[in-house]
């Protein structure tokens, strides 16, 4: 068996795990980053990145690279509630650099930060590289056992990261206790066609016993239908034909596109989940991401929140690691930093969750926009806030740490 020395391994190559990655080397610090795939095209429907990554990509000078690659932008979003249509957020008044949501696969900007990386001294990006547990000596994590190339090895190092998402390995080996919050549906995603004629926004619909939600891609619709918690086999057993008519009903719009979901396998289903850490870290091991927290859709927040964490782990680690005096207070201090974020942003998605999805999934009545949304279709400037929420989140992280 081979043996790897590092200063930091994370485990995980997403969002939160290629940007702490890059970050923490373009600083000076030895990092690993294992991805358990070969490549990163997957279809992962978190394709949003918002302003408050694209602030990042500034101040680590790759801002105008990175927009030379295919994207989408959208500004606006827009919700309606029965009949009543109301304009929700507009994201065009933010004052940073780019005032838009840039719709981009996830692969593309995974393949961009790695491209970026590896250039760097410390950077090392093993692919086909899946963690099977960790190392643990005198009540301290040493280090991460993986298989790479289905050839067992074992990565030695000062500080391991669990940034391997929902389901992560890291923080389930480390017997890391998670507080379940929970979310009241589920989401079946597919795509129809766009056209250039369709309007340009995020666009949402809340009916009776029913939720839909288009994300402007471009040249399709990326699309969300909204069910009960549970619901996905009943709903594939009604059959597609259920299912075109009810988009047809919601968003008449698109017409004949609903025949190009050809089966209830065209349905791909995400369940959702909202949950966290009570403690991130342990000696010598940390979660970021959506390892220490699952986050609802609602907003597409998560990938964004994500790199939030990654860029304060690296402002507080870098340091500390390159020189060797790693202590427990600093992996606390990152848990300090993105917690008040986490929980606030956790908090608005259950909020929303509870008094309009849960109640219009019933199917209670008539539904109606809340006061607050009237607010903001009658106040153009009021906006702004929900925008500036939306695009930059509860607490925006800015990158402190040098290139050395």
């Amino acid at each position: 068996m081979t043996t790897i020395q590092t200063q930091c391994c994370i485990v995980g190559g997403g969002p939160a795990g290629m940007m702490l990655g890059f970050l923490l080397a373009r600083a000076g610090v030895k990092v690993v980053v294992l991805e358990k795939h070969s490549d990163f095209l997957r279809d992962f429907r978190g394709d949003t990145i918002h302003p408050s990554t694209l602030e990042v990509m500034a101040e680590i000078g790759l801002l105008d690279e990175f927009l030379k690659l295919p994207h989408h932008k959208i500004d606006r979003f827009v919700a309606q509630f029965g009949e009543r249509r109301v304009a929700m957020a507009d994201l065009s008044h933010l004052p940073v650099r780019c005032p838009y949501i840039a719709m981009m696969p996830q692969w593309d900007f995974l393949d961009f930060i790695a491209d970026h990386g590896k250039p760097l001294p410390g950077f090392t990006l093993l692919m086909d590289a899946e963690a099977t547990g960790l190392i643990e000596e005198g009540g301290k994590v040493t280090g991460v056992r993986t298989t790479v190339d289905g050839k067992p090895q074992e990565i030695r190092a000062d500080l391991v990261v669990g940034a391997d998402g929902r389901r992560s390995v890291v923080r389930d080996k480390a017997g890391f206790k998670v507080t379940e919050i929970g979310a009241p549906m589920d989401v079946l995603w597919f795509q129809l066609s766009h056209r250039p004629s369709d309007e340009s926004a995020v666009m949402g619909r809340i009916d009776s016993g029913s939720m839909f939600v288009m994300l402007d891609r471009g040249d399709y619709w990326q699309c969300a239908y909204v069910i009960p918690k549970g619901s996905a086999a009943s709903v594939r057993a009604g059959g597609i034909e259920k299912v075109r008519a009810l988009i047809l009903r919601l968003m008449p719009f698109v017409g004949e596109r609903v025949d190009e979901l050809k089966s209830v396998d065209d349905l791909k289903l995400l369940t959702v989940g909202v949950d966290r850490l009570e403690t991130w870290w342990r000696p010598g091991v940390l979660c970021i991401g959506d390892a220490a927290h699952t986050m609802s859709p609602i907003g597409g927040v998560g990938i964004n929140l994500a790199i939030q964490d990654a860029v304060a782990a690296s402002n507080i680690l870098a340091a500390p690691l390159r020189e060797g005096r790693l202590a427990d207070s600093d992996l606390e201090a990152v848990q300090a930093r993105r917690l008040f974020p986490t929980r606030a942003t956790q908090a608005m998605q259950v909020f929303i969750q509870n008094r309009m999805i849960a109640p219009a999934l019933l199917g209670k009545g008539p539904i109606s926009p809340p006061w607050p949304m009237l607010l903001l279709d009658r106040f153009p400037i009021l906006r702004r806030l929900p925008a500036r929420l939306l695009a930059m989140g509860v607490r925006p992280e800015h990158v402190h740490t040098k290139a050395v």
